[in-house]
C-alpha cells in the first residue's frame, strides 16, 4: 500500500489519550442528524466522517443509526478506532480529508470532528462537496473548553507560565468566514452551540491534554516531553484530585450547492 506522508500532524503518539476527551455534547449531534435526515429525506443516513481519528463521532453517528464510513490517515488512531467499533455499520479508510478516495455524490451527510483545523479548509470544502448528494450538509464540529471555568483558568495560567505567548489554532475561530469564502459551494450555513459539563479525575485531565496536538510540545521529543511534564506538574499543584468541568460544543453547517 502506498504510504501517506503526514507532515504536521502526525498524531501517533497522541491517539492512546483520545479516550480522556470528552465526547461532543449529545443534544447537538442528535439535532444534526435530524437536519441529515430531513435534507437527505432518508430514514438512515450515509455519513462520511472525515478525520475521524479514534472514532469519537463516528460511534455517536452510529447510535443515532447512521451508516458511517470513517475516513481516517493516521494508522494508530485508526487502529483504535477500527477496536472500538467491532461488529458495526462501519467501514474504515486509510486516506485523507482532502484525497478521501471515496465516491462522488455517495453521501448524505458528511462530518468534520475536530479535524477541519488540521488540513487546508479550502480543499476540505472541495471534497465534501465532491462527496455530498445535492441539498445535503456537511458540518465541523469542537470541543472547546470554557475559558471562564476555574478548572480551565488554572489550566491555562500553568500553560502560560512556560508558553507566554500559547495560541490556541485555527480551531477556536469562528468557521463562518471560511463556509462564506466558498458560496460557490455551500450556503444556508447553520449555527449551533451547546453547553455541557464532564466529571474527571486530575490525571486524566492531564491525559486528555497529551492528546492535544500544537506547535508547542512535541511528544515525539524529550523537550517536549518535558515541557509537558512541567506544565503537568504546575496543573497538579493547583488543581483537585477530581472536578467537573464545563465544555462547549459548537459546529458549523452548511448545505450543498
Amino acid at each position: 500500500m502506498e504510504k501517506i506522508v503526514e507532515q504536521v500532524w502526525d498524531y501517533t503518539k497522541h491517539a492512546k489519550f483520545y479516550s480522556y476527551r470528552p465526547n461532543y455534547a449529545p443534544k447537538s449531534i442528535d439535532m444534526l442528524t435530524f437536519l441529515a435526515k430531513n435534507s437527505s429525506h432518508q430514514d438512515r443516513v450515509r455519513v462520511a466522517d472525515i478525520g475521524a481519528g479514534s472514532g469519537n463521532l463516528s460511534i455517536m453517528l452510529l447510535d443515532r443509526g447512521c451508516e458511517v464510513v470513517a475516513v481516517e490517515p493516521n494508522d494508530a488512531m485508526r487502529e483504535i478506532g477500527i477496536e472500538c467499533t467491532k461488529g458495526e455499520k462501519i467501514e474504515w479508510v486509510r486516506a485523507t480529508g482532502i484525497d478521501s478516495t471515496l465516491k462522488s455524490e455517495d453521501f448524505n451527510y458528511v462530518t468534520f470532528g475536530s479535524s477541519f483545523n488540521v488540513m487546508d479548509r479550502n480543499f476540505a470544502m472541495q471534497e465534501a462537496h465532491r462527496l455530498l448528494k445535492k441539498d445535503c450538509y456537511f458540518s465541523c464540529m469542537w470541543n472547546h473548553r470554557d475559558l471562564d471555568d476555574p478548572i480551565q483558568k488554572c489550566a491555562e495560567e500553568a500553560i502560560i507560565r512556560f508558553i507566554p505567548h500559547y495560541d490556541r489554532g485555527v480551531r477556536r475561530e469562528d468557521q463562518r468566514g471560511v463556509i462564506e469564502s466558498r458560496k460557490d459551494l455551500f450556503d444556508n450555513i447553520i449555527y449551533l452551540e451547546e453547553d455541557f459539563y464532564f466529571h474527571q479525575t486530575l490525571e486524566n485531565y492531564l491525559n486528555a491534554w497529551k492528546s492535544v496536538k500544537n506547535p508547542y510540545w512535541d511528544l515525539e521529543t524529550q523537550e517536549g516531553n518535558e515541557l509537558f511534564e512541567n506544565i503537568s506538574n504546575a496543573m497538579r499543584k493547583v488543581l483537585p484530585n477530581e472536578f467537573g468541568i464545563k465544555y462547549t460544543t459548537r459546529c458549523w453547517s452548511a448545505k450543498k450547492i
